[in-house]
């Protein structure tokens, strides 16, 4: 068992998830990484890189939305890690389509893995660690949790919904010393997305146009690290040259 107990990160992608978990590993936790059982191999290759880097890590593949696995994915670290510590929500489910071309299944896919399944991991990780009295859960967000943009109703509406669910959460836990925070990210992130897509990313990247996982994953620390006198709920991450 590691001394510091564990880390869960639902959505742990190879970028921003993936830098998160590597960067609580390196500060005694241990990370459980989880993504959908069809990313398996790369959740594994991930907690193998974790592991390389000094940190301790374990793929722990599941479908964020189906119940009964978040659950038992929160017993079985509880039981064969350690107590949870800290839970993180990182799915994302970024897409765009314009309104008529929103289908019923798309809408409601997008709020069942960006929103839905963080209210599983938001409960699932106050059960534990309410008998603890103490925790830090963080939800991430994008610029859609605060403002919905043309072709993006399924994306906003999720987040929107995510950003209602961590101010509930953060209100009626507080008082059991729980930190819950919600992370606003705003904009573009050194992602293998951004990395296909957008021209001169070398040199955009160079000049800090670009949010770098690694800076995030040091403010996600950071928010647990909190001293309980001066919590932040909502903390908004952007390049310096964003227009917000």
């Amino acid at each position: 068992m590691n001394s510091k107990g564990a880390c869960v990160i639902i959505g742990a992608g190879d970028d921003t998830g993936g830098a998160i978990g590597k960067a609580f590993a390196l500060e005694g936790y241990t990370a459980c990484l989880s993504r959908r059982p069809r990313h398996a191999d790369a959740l594994t290759a991930l907690a193998d890189r974790i592991e390389a880097a000094g940190g301790d890590a374990i793929a722990l593949p599941i479908d964020a939305r189906e119940e009964d696995a978040m659950v038992g994915l929160f017993d079985q670290v509880e039981a064969e890690v350690g107590p949870i510590e800290v839970a993180i929500f990182n799915i994302g489910a970024n897409v765009n389509f314009s309104i008529t071309d929103t289908t019923a299944r798309v809408y409601r896919k997008v709020w069942e893995m960006a929103c839905f399944s963080g209210f599983l991991m938001g409960r699932e990780a106050t059960k534990h660690m309410a008998k603890r009295n103490r925790g830090t859960i963080i939800f991430t967000g994008a610029t859609a949790s605060v403002r919905g943009g043309v072709g993006y109703s399924a994306f906003a509406g999720a987040k929107h919904g995510l950003r209602a669910l961590a101010q509930s959460m953060a209100r009626e836990l507080g008082p059991n010393n729980i930190h819950v925070a919600h992370v606003l990210i705003d904009g573009a992130i050194d992602s293998s997305f951004i990395r296909e897509t957008l021209p001169n990313v070398d040199q955009a990247r160079e000049e800090g146009e670009i949010l770098s996982p690694d800076d995030i994953a040091q403010n996600y620390v950071w928010l647990h690290n909190q001293p309980r006198s001066a919590w932040t709920h909502e903390l908004d991450l952007r390049p310096w040259k964003e227009n917000w």
